[in-house]
């Protein structure tokens, strides 16, 4: 999303739309990198995700194969391998 767009609202509630037409899922997950201050901070004071995991050259992501012969993630860059944070987010039930 461009800067001009940021702290309006349509992102927040662009995910609640996705949540909204998806009820079957109960828990959701997403990676953001941890630079990006301001996704973490979307997701986990905007949305209510909590952190779940730091992925690092200490404690790669699992689901990221290593670039062959690089040691880097496949995400196309040289470098450090990726460090990235992992939310969660468990949508409670109503009971019955």
């Amino acid at each position: 999303m461009t800067p001009e767009l940021h702290s309006r609202g349509i992102g927040a509630a662009a995910w609640q739309a996705v949540e909204r037409m998806h009820p079957e899922i109960t828990v959701w997950e997403t990676v953001t990198p941890y630079f990006e201050k301001r996704n973490i901070h979307f997701y986990i004071n905007r949305l209510g995700f909590r952190l779940v995991e730091f992925f690092n050259s200490h404690h790669p992501d699992p689901h990221e194969p290593e670039a062959e012969g690089t040691g880097n993630s496949s995400s196309g860059h040289s470098g450090p391998p990726d460090e990235m944070f992992r939310f969660e987010k468990e949508i409670k039930l109503p009971s019955r």
